[in-house]
C-alpha cells in the first residue's frame, strides 16, 4: 500500500510518501510558520493559513503523481491552541481531500516515539525521546512501547516569540527563556522518569541542525546526521554561539535552513537545558520522527 503522511506543526509542514511495507519514495519540508503569533493572539493568522495552503496544494499534486492510496495528516501544537482551527480544517479538506487530525500532546508523543525508535536496538532502551517542535516539546520514555509521556508548551517558535526578540537576544531575554524552559522540564519530569533511560534520542529540525553544526558539515546531510551522537558539552557550546549570533550571521551557516534562522537559538536552548537538567552525557540524533510514525500508523487506522 502506498501512503502519504503529512505533519503540520507550528513551524513547518512536511510530507512523506512511502510503500507499506517497502521503501521511502518522497520526503519534503516547507517552513510555513503556521503558528506565527498564536501564542499571543490565540488564533491562526490568515497569511499563515495561506502559506500552509500553498504547500498542501503542491503536496496534493505529488500524491496524485505517485499514486498514493491513503493519506493521514496530523496537526499539532499551533492548531491545538487556535480558536479558529475550524477554518484551518476546512482549508485542508478542500485542498488535500482529507480532514486533519488535531491530535493531543500525548498522541503526538506516541507517534514521535514510534518513528524515532523504529530501527533502534531495543537492547539500548529504555529510550528517552525528545521531540523539539515549534510550539511544544514532547518527552517520551519507553523501549518498544510508550511507558510515560508529557508534552510541554515550549518550542523554538513559541520561545522565540515570547522571549528572544532582540537581534541577537539580550542576556535578560536568554535568562527569561531559560527560566521558561526549566519550568517546563520540571513539569515533564513529574510524569516521565527520565533517569531510567539508557539512551536519549533527539528529534526534529532544531536537534538535527545542532548536530550538523557539531559535525561541521559543509551542507545539510541527513544521511550523516542520522544516528550521530553529540556530547552535552558540544550542545552547550553551539547553543551559546547561536544565541550570541545575529540572524544574518546564522543565515550564513552552511547547514542552516532559511526558515530556521530566527528560531534555532530557542530550539537549541531547549535541547541544551534538557541535557543539563536530565544529566544526559550525549544525545543520539534521529532523522526519523513523528512523520515516520504517522506513515507507519496509516495502514492500521484504515484512513483514506
Amino acid at each position: 500500500m502506498r501512503v502519504a503522511a503529512v505533519d503540520c506543526g507550528t513551524n513547518s509542514v512536511r510530507m512523506l510518501v512511502r510503500d507499506l511495507p517497502g521503501e521511502e519514495l518522497h520526503r519534503e519540508m516547507r517552513v510555513v510558520r503556521l503558528g506565527e503569533g498564536v501564542d499571543r493572539t490565540g488564533s491562526l493568522a490568515p497569511q499563515a493559513i495561506s502559506r500552509t495552503r500553498a504547500a498542501l496544494v503542491d503536496y496534493s499534486a505529488v500524491c496524485r503523481s505517485l499514486g498514493v492510496e491513503r493519506i493521514r495528516m496530523v496537526a499539532t501544537s499551533a492548531t491545538r491552541d487556535a480558536s479558529n482551527r475550524a477554518d484551518f480544517v476546512a482549508m485542508v479538506v478542500e485542498t488535500l481531500g482529507v480532514e486533519p487530525e488535531v491530535i493531543s500532546g500525548d498522541e503526538e508523543a506516541a507517534l514521535s516515539f514510534r518513528g524515532a525508535t523504529t530501527g533502534l536496538d531495543p537492547a539500548d532502551g529504555p529510550f528517552l525521546v525528545m521531540d523539539i517542535g515549534g510550539g511544544s516539546t514532547e518527552f517520551v520514555l519507553g523501549t518498544t512501547e510508550v511507558e510515560a509521556a508529557r508534552s510541554v508548551d515550549v518550542g523554538c517558535v513559541r520561545l522565540t516569540e515570547r522571549h528572544l526578540v532582540t537581534d541577537p537576544p539580550t542576556a535578560d531575554e536568554v535568562a527569561a527563556a531559560t527560566k521558561d524552559v526549566d519550568e517546563a522540564l520540571r513539569l515533564a519530569l513529574e510524569v516521565v522518569p527520565a533517569a531510567r533511560a539508557r539512551t536519549a534520542v533527539g528529534l526534529a529540525g532544531s536537534v538535527t541542525t545542532v548536530a550538523a553544526l557539531a559535525l561541521e558539515l559543509p551542507s545539510y546531510q541527513p544521511e550523516v546526521i542520522h544516528l550521530s551522537r553529540v556530547p552535552r558539552a558540544k550542545v552547550h557550546e553551539i547553543t551559546a554561539d547561536l544565541l550570541a549570533m545575529t540572524r544574518a550571521e546564522r543565515s550564513r551557516l552552511p547547514v542552516m535552513h532559511p526558515g530556521r534562522v530566527d528560531v534555532i537559538g530557542g530550539g537549541a536552548l531547549i535541547l541544551d537545558r534538557a541535557m543539563e537538567l536530565l544529566g544526559l552525557a550525549e544525545v543520539v540524533v534521529s532523522e526519523s520522527d513523528i512523520l515516520d510514525g504517522i506513515a507507519l500508523s496509516v495502514g492500521s487506522l484504515g484512513v483514506s
